[in-house]
């Protein structure tokens, strides 16, 4: 669970000392930096995709970060906390459909395409661990 928190002492996944809440995990940083590069990487998309795979991408994307601060505010009720973790996690599965598409349609490349499958992999990782441990992130 070490791999969860970067900054101060982590005790059971949860940093105690000068800890600043869900925006310190490291699953919400990289979720959060992964919906930005989403959002501009389909800045360039056709304009035809703009309420299709447009819309979609950059919701799901957004919604893995959004979901997992709503979790944490609900840490204190074990199974309001796993839910929403599980939901982060099926929108990081939402997530990872969609460059599937941006590749087939030919708007993203097969590098491009590998960052954000490997990258959601790990966000999944994490996720599944923090369900796994649920009770160490009890405030």
């Amino acid at each position: 669970m070490t791999a969860i928190c970067d900054k101060g002492k982590v005790v059971g996944g949860v940093e105690k000392a000068g800890y600043g809440g869900y925006r310190d995990l490291k699953v919400f940083k990289l979720a959060y930096q992964l919906a930005l590069e989403i959002h501009e990487l389909t800045k360039v998309f056709p304009k035809e995709e703009k309420y299709a795979l447009v819309d979609q991408i950059r919701r799901s994307s957004r919604s893995v970060a959004t979901n997992l601060a709503e979790a944490w505010k609900k840490r204190r009720y074990e199974k309001a906390f796993i839910s929403k973790i599980i939901d982060c996690a099926g929108e990081a599965g939402e997530t990872q459909v969609w460059p599937d598409f941006s590749r087939d349609f030919n708007y993203i490349d097969h590098e491009k395409h590998a960052h954000f499958n490997g990258k959601y992999e790990e966000v999944g990782r994490m996720l599944h661990g923090m369900i796994d441990k649920a009770n160490k992130f009890s405030p």
